[in-house]
């Protein structure tokens, strides 16, 4: 997988853009400084970057590489601290009651086994009271073809996440249609669905 994603990244351009994905900048209220972030798959690090921006302590992990060279230019350029991690999140030690906040944003590589895993991971590694902020794709975005998995059972829907995460707090759980505009990689009308959950304390 990981030559998939460097071939995908190789460059001088951001795949992604640079800018920070939308749903997580419009949760800024939610981030506090010094809080432990955990950026999953975070590529060329638009978002553990940004994240760092508002005071957090951001590990950003990925598969590649070549990603990660360019997240670490992009944290140079914006001044700020970021910790990276090149990682197999098939493999890697996640930890437990970690991490404050994890941002998943656009994480459907995974298949539903994987999911599942990465989705444990997630709620074991939080401390109690921590966030989620997750986005995805839904099944609509087939049609869309603007950006995303063309494997259906990659997707998510409001029912998938809600039982995904009946074990937390779901403050936010919204499917929408939206035009996002995130380098060449996402760009156009997309089927999108939010999630905003807190570990119980």
């Amino acid at each position: 997988m990981t030559s998939v994603w460097d071939e995908r990244y190789a460059g001088d351009e951001y795949h992604f853009g640079t800018e920070p994905n939308a749903f997580l900048a419009s949760q800024q209220s939610l981030l506090k400084p010094g809080m432990s972030c955990l950026a999953v798959a975070d590529g060329e690090g638009r978002n553990g970057v940004w994240l760092a921006g508002q005071g957090l302590d951001v590990l950003s992990v990925d598969a590649s590489s070549v990603a990660q060279e360019k997240a670490r230019k992009l944290a140079r350029e914006r001044g700020v601290e970021v910790t990276f991690e090149l990682v197999d999140l098939t493999q890697w030690a996640w930890g437990e009651n970690r991490f404050d906040m994890v941002a998943a944003i656009f994480i459907q590589f995974a298949p539903p086994e994987l999911r599942e895993q990465m989705f444990a991971h997630i709620k074991r590694c939080l401390k109690p009271g921590g966030l989620l902020l997750l986005q995805g794709y839904t099944p609509r975005q087939l049609h869309y073809r603007t950006g995303g998995p063309s494997q259906a059972e990659n997707l998510y829907t409001e029912a998938l996440l809600r039982s995904a995460f009946d074990d937390m707090q779901i403050l936010h759980l919204r499917e929408h249609d939206d035009i996002i505009s995130e380098g060449s990689g996402h760009s156009g009308m997309s089927a999108l669905i939010d999630l905003v959950a807190r570990k119980h304390r």
